[in-house]
């Protein structure tokens, strides 16, 4: 696909005669119990299978047969899957809107790949940045990085918001096994001021490092919570030249990072063709160097690179993240499925599902197609989860016997990190029964046959045939977790490919941010502001801008 046609007009999806061909075979197969599927093919646990860069995914607990997967991935194949693939990897704009590349592959390659844009390799400045974060987090992680005061470092403290945060929060909860214990991390992201507060209120400034992450310098939210921070150290070290010591810069804007104080020598850059959401593997991630250091880091980014090269070498048949993303759309597109639940059984991954939200969410909450035009079809679902086993004993209920249906990816591991006497094997027990009863349930007869009284049955039965899918690798590493991040980059993708939308702009994101600018001034205006807002708006600023009063007297 060359650049001059991504974002043109094309068939619209729901007329192509592979979506008509899907949505005629959902009519045969939509009331099929995974129970009949199963019992039909003895082989399907072992033939709806796949494998690649240590993550083994099984998906054979989908409702769907050899020719739902052959369906899908036609419609893959018609839609031009492979060549929006190859034009990402190629460095064309395929950010249509922003008329940017979309490179985060450029921030995991090899130093001998070769990556263009508009002609220039990109990979050797992606380096550059690597090899400068290396020098200086070994620095703050060895002591020889000291502050002000001449204290060591003890807490790292990264301010920022959306993937400027949630990235980094994720991998740091995640890779937290391999951190440095005596080097703690914090990230500030709310502007409510509770966030620095919380963050802070225990630390001494003289053994804190804040990490300012923002591509502008300019972000309202970050911003706020960084001159709070430089004013917060300022007031127990006295000295302006303490900013330099205790102040780094994840930005481009060299001339706002040098007015804030902060040296330019220590402020790690990255580009316009990485969105914030696909940033944790950028300068971004500097937080999370601090914590597992060089070596780790660069093993979560082979993760990273290894599963996108099975991406875009691996047969459509064969290929994880376009499984995956054929699978989501299957539901969301033909069982009218608004929601994905992500269920790790590893507490590490707590945040996984919070990260994942920003990912799938912000890149496919679209509702035109690349070229304009409105779509007629669902695009994203809702992300959501949380650890097991905690979930099992709260949403879990709504997954086997409520009204909605709600496929869920398991995500769990041979070994852990933890051993504590029976607790993995407890812990493991649980996602493959809970998958195993979301599938088959438990019917009417056999709850009978245990002698429950009839009145009783209806709220023991279990319909089953709730799908999910289950994907397992030896241990969670920072290979791993670079992988499995990956997995669902792509699996994005894939879903946006089909669906002809942007996944890489976020302009929904920027009306409530221009509104936000008009009414700051109307709540700290002294006189009574001129409101012309809508009547709702209007009178909650008046009832807040009077409350507020009340707490000021």
């Amino acid at each position: 696909m060359s650049v001059s046609t991504i974002g043109k007009t094309a068939p619209s999806l729901t007329q192509r005669d592979s979506w008509k061909a899907l949505a005629a075979h959902h009519e045969i197969i939509k009331d099929r119990h995974l129970r009949e599927l199963f019992a039909g093919d003895t082989k399907r646990g072992e033939r709806f299978v796949a494998e690649a860069v240590g993550l083994y995914l099984d998906y054979s607990k989908n409702r769907i047969d050899a020719e739902t997967v052959r369906l899908l991935l036609a419609l893959a194949e018609d839609c031009g899957l492979r060549d929006r693939m190859q034009a990402m990897f190629d460095g064309a704009k395929i950010n249509v809107t922003e008329k940017r590349a979309v490179l985060h592959i450029a921030l995991r390659a090899p130093r001998d790949t070769r990556i263009e844009l508009d002609g220039v390799d990109v990979v050797p400045e992606v380096h550059a940045v690597l090899d400068r974060m290396s020098v200086f987090a070994e620095r703050v992680r060895s002591g020889e990085w000291r502050g002000h005061t001449g204290k060591r470092i003890r807490t790292v403290i990264n301010i920022g918001i959306g993937g400027s945060d949630l990235g980094p929060v994720m991998a740091y909860e995640a890779l937290r096994h391999y951190s440095q214990r005596d080097l703690q991390c914090r990230f500030v992201s709310n502007v409510d001021g509770t966030d620095f507060f919380e963050a802070t209120h225990d630390l001494d400034p003289a053994e804190t490092l804040f990490i300012v992450c923002s591509k502008t310098f300019t972000t309202l939210e970050t911003l706020t919570n960084a001159r709070t921070a430089r004013a917060w150290a300022l007031d127990k070290l006295g000295d302006e030249k303490a900013v330099a010591k205790h102040f780094v810069a994840v930005s481009t804007n060299a001339d706002e990072v040098a007015k804030f104080g902060i040296d330019t020598a220590n402020m790690f850059g990255f580009w316009d063709w990485v969105g914030g959401r696909y940033s944790m593997d950028s300068a971004v991630g500097l937080s999370t160097m601090f914590a597992i250091g060089t070596e780790n880091f660069r093993a979560m980014l082979d993760g990273f690179h290894a599963m996108d090269e099975h991406f875009r070498s691996a047969p459509f048949a064969q290929n994880l993240p376009v499984l995956m993303g054929l699978l989501t759309l299957w539901y969301s597109n033909f069982f009218d499925a608004q929601t994905v639940a992500v269920l790790p059984y590893e507490q590490y991954l707590k945040r996984f599902p919070a990260y994942l939200q920003q990912l799938v969410m912000e890149s496919n909450g679209k509702h035109v197609t690349l070229d304009g035009t409105t779509v007629d079809y669902p695009t994203s679902p809702i992300f959501w989860g949380e650890p097991g086993t905690n979930g099992q004993h709260s949403f879990y209920q709504l997954i086997h016997q409520g009204t909605r249906l709600i496929p869920c990816d398991f995500i769990g591991f041979a070994q852990t990190l933890n051993p504590l006497g029976e607790h993995h094997d407890l812990l493991m027990s649980n996602l493959f029964a809970q998958s195993e009863a979301l599938a088959f349930g438990k019917t009417d007869a056999e709850v009978k046959a245990e002698g429950t009284p009839d009145w009783l049955v209806p709220h023991r039965t279990f319909e089953g045939n709730r799908p999910s899918n289950t994907i397992l690798a030896e241990r969670l590493t920072p290979h791993t977790l670079g992988a499995l991040v990956a997995l669902y980059e792509h699996s994005v993708f894939t879903q946006s490919a089909i669906w002809n939308i942007d996944a890489f702009d976020q302009w929904g994101v920027e009306l409530g941010k221009a509104l936000a600018q008009r009414v700051i001034p109307e709540l700290e205006s002294p006189t009574e502001p001129a409101l012309g807002h809508d009547s709702s708006t209007n009178t909650l600023i008046k009832r807040y801008r009077s409350l507020r009063k009340k707490h000021d007297a």
